[in-house]
């Protein structure tokens, strides 16, 4: 069974609302605590950074699925916002919800149209981002499809 590893380094020099870094071999960027939990908000933060994994994985499930379905497409985008909950103290990840907007090729018909909402959905299920984070986090699509 193949494996693969995934690598990040990180350092943290300082206190709780200090700005640390975050690299790997393809990124580097700045890390702190958000603004909206009493941080510097400088770079990115885990909240975003869980979010960005959950929604990378999905357009591109999402793209390889349309590819092997052969769904021409003209454009595929996708807003996605991820809902934290402060309760007594305990800050809990609830729910990323996706909402892609997908331009279908010309040469579409209802029956790729029916097919493509399905697909839209399946991928949330597929995407192994999703699956790591089930009964835990809410996942949930709402998909816009355009002939």
């Amino acid at each position: 069974m193949p494996r693969h590893s995934f690598h990040i380094s990180t350092d943290w020099p300082g206190l709780r609302n200090d700005t640390g870094t975050m690299s790997s071999e393809n990124f580097h960027t700045k890390i702190s605590i958000p603004p909206e939990m009493d941080g510097p908000g400088v770079g990115t933060n885990p909240d975003e950074m869980l979010l960005g994994a959950a929604a990378t994985c999905y357009i591109i499930t999402l793209a390889a699925m349309l590819e092997r379905s052969r769904i021409e497409k003209r454009a595929l985008t996708m807003k996605s916002e991820g809902i934290v909950e402060v309760d007594k103290g305990i800050i809990t990840y609830k729910e990323i919800i996706h909402r892609p907007i997908l331009f279908l090729g010309t040469s579409a018909n209802e029956k790729a149209f029916t097919l493509t909402k399905k697909l839209m959905l399946k991928a949330e299920q597929s995407c192994m981002i999703t699956r790591a984070l089930k009964g835990n986090v809410t996942v949930r699509v709402e998909p816009e499809i355009h002939m």
